[in-house]
């Protein structure tokens, strides 16, 4: 077996004679890297092989499921709970807070849950892993769920299916500060951290390991934009569920891309706030040309 082929333990970094092949492999100063190469008359390798990468962490597809049940539970009981209490006249910043904590506590519950059963028991066991250079791919990434929404949107409106946006400019005002703040903060920090937390962190995880690729990332995509769907929204759902599962789509290669979850969630924040800053200053006012309009379809996910 090649495997079995002690490393020198003094020799330079180079490459050397493989006894077990007559090729070459390569010894990087402390261990044999990647297999060995034939021979070419003539022709000695002189260039170190290409490293590589290491595959993406995948989680137990019960820990995916659970995650989708946990979510889709929280989701339903904090309207249920909004129900309950909407006529109590609270201050607008005590609702969103409200749903906030009902709809997003029980997943990052879940979330802990799972770091500790199926992973090392850190953060970095879901791909939270910050770096410095999520800074830049953060903006990047996007700028990519933009561009593919226009081209989504540019589909909608030539086949000419319903669409809802889930911030209606009628709904939001910006007079009460409390409101607004409170607002940012939920569409900002908690949907962003959440959202790629369970979707990206541990659904994409849990998917890779059972199915291919592709498959994992167009399915984890069409499941975020459907946690977004209102049944008051009617028929508009379905055009609202396009443009958000390519959204995810794109967050979910981006996340796959990085193995890391600072990039999409970084996106996915500026996606939310770019989204309320243009409905909330009225920028989006009376939207009726089709370039406007898909302006309006880059909305909050």
């Amino acid at each position: 077996m090649v495997s079995s082929l002690p490393p020198p333990t003094t020799a330079p970094a180079g490459w050397y004679p493989d006894p077990y092949t007559g090729g070459f492999r390569y010894f990087d100063g402390r261990a044999w890297v990647g297999a060995p190469v034939p021979v070419v008359p003539g022709v000695a390798p002189t260039m170190p092989p290409l490293q590589q990468r290491e595959p993406h962490p995948t989680l137990p597809l019960r820990a995916a499921i659970g995650a989708l049940v946990v979510l889709t539970a929280s989701l339903v009981a904090g309207k249920v709970v909004l129900d309950l209490v909407v006529d109590e006249d609270w201050p607008l910043a005590v609702y969103i807070a409200l749903a906030a904590v009902v709809s997003y506590g029980p997943s990052l519950w879940w979330a802990w849950r799972v770091r500790r059963r199926d992973g090392d028991g850190s953060w970095r066991a879901l791909g939270w892993r910050p770096r410095w250079s999520d800074l830049g791919w953060g903006p990047l990434t996007w700028l990519t769920a933009v561009l593919c929404q226009a081209m989504m949107a540019a589909v909608i409106l030539a086949l000419d299916i319903p669409f809802t946006s889930n911030i209606e400019d009628g709904e939001l005002t910006g007079d009460d500060r409390t409101y607004v703040v409170a607002l940012l903060v939920a569409a900002v920090v908690a949907a962003p951290l959440v959202e790629e937390l369970i979707f990206r962190g541990i659904v994409l995880r849990g998917f890779i390991g059972r199915m291919p690729l592709a498959v994992a990332l167009v399915l984890q995509g069409v499941l975020f934009g459907a946690a977004h769907v209102d049944p008051s929204r009617g028929i508009g759902n379905v055009g609202l569920v396009m443009v958000l599962s390519t959204v995810g789509v794109v967050l979910g290669g981006s996340a796959y891309l990085f193995r890391r979850l600072g990039p999409p969630m970084l996106a996915h924040a500026i996606l939310n706030g770019v989204a309320l800053t243009l409905v909330l200053s009225g920028w989006l006012d009376d939207v009726e040309s089709p370039f406007e309009f898909v302006l309006l379809l880059a909305n909050a996910g």
